[in-house]
């Protein structure tokens, strides 16, 4: 679109007065859409990876440690297959859907399917590495294959964290033109006062899309969310999608194959492309550079 004027993708992080609920609200309109490019994916494609891009980025700005990193994958029967998202601690995302091309037919209020190409039968998987010996694993069913309320049963069952998540994409034929979402919890205190006016406040206003449509900002959407509340912002930090695919990481997974595997491809076709599953980027070897690869090993 010519003349659009684009904002940084960002996410909110802020409690409420009483320290009884804490949120995380996000923009992410650029991120989903740099995605969208990557992959070449669908417009149901697109939701379904953008929303589990958004969750990630919020659920990976929860760590605490710079080196840490999760992954969300979701698995269900749908013909999307496999839906895998990871971040690191600054929110920064990478991901991919196994099927980017899949085409599912709309609901009748003419929205996209989402459910319909993930599936409502299969697991949601969130794994943190947290720089220790294992990482740390956490799995529930997909209950409704819509993402956001996935999520929603993941925190509840998984950690034990009532939670409240949103998320959303919309796009035009040619590219995405809103996306973002929100993750509201509440903590071990939260008194029944606050839940109640939580619930009121969350069952009350319009999907996050739609909000963004009309102009509110993630500020804004904090305000409605934490109404009554009095939201107080903690920081605002910008996310985004980065891959941290390199020809050195490449050269590393050439060197884990092993002497035998890497001479065979080496013989057979004297040259190696491998491909990005995260961005598509393509990276080339020719013969030399392998050859070279091998010596070292």
């Amino acid at each position: 679109m010519k003349g659009r004027i684009l904002m940084k993708d960002y996410v909110i992080r802020a409690t409420s007065q009483n320290g009884e609920v804490r949120a995380f609200v996000a923009t992410t309109r650029n991120l989903v859409e740099e995605a969208r490019k990557s992959h070449g994916t669908t417009k149901v494609a697109t939701a379904a990876l953008g929303r589990t891009l958004t969750a990630t980025s919020m659920m990976g700005l929860m760590m605490k440690n710079k080196g840490d990193e999760l992954t969300s994958i979701i698995k269900g029967d749908g013909p999307i297959g496999t839906i895998l998202a990871t971040s690191d601690a600054q929110g920064f995302v990478r991901g991919y859907v196994a099927n980017p091309d899949v085409q599912v037919e709309n609901y009748p209020n003419g929205k996209l399917n989402v459910a319909g190409a993930v599936g409502t039968e299969g697991t949601l998987k969130v794994i943190k590495d947290l720089g220790l010996r294992e990482p740390v694993n956490g799995l529930c069913p997909i209950v409704s294959g819509e993402i956001a309320a996935d999520f929603t049963y993941y925190f509840t069952v998984s950690e034990q964290t009532p939670s409240a998540v949103s998320l959303g994409v919309y796009t035009t034929h040619y590219e995405v033109e809103h996306a973002g979402g929100f993750i509201v919890q509440l903590m071990p205190d939260a008194t029944e006062a606050t839940i109640c006016q939580l619930e009121e406040n969350v069952g009350k206003i319009k999907s996050i899309t739609e909000m963004y449509r009309e102009g509110l900002t993630p500020e804004d959407v904090l305000n409605l969310v934490l109404e009554g509340l009095d939201p107080v912002i903690l920081d605002k930090v910008e996310v985004g999608f980065r891959c941290v695919c390199s020809k050195d990481r490449v050269k590393k997974a050439f060197i884990a194959m092993g002497k035998k595997a890497l001479a065979e491809i080496i013989e057979e076709d004297h040259q190696a492309e491998v491909t990005c599953q995260f961005c598509n980027k393509k990276y080339h070897y020719d013969e030399d550079e392998l050859m070279e690869i091998l010596k070292e090993m």
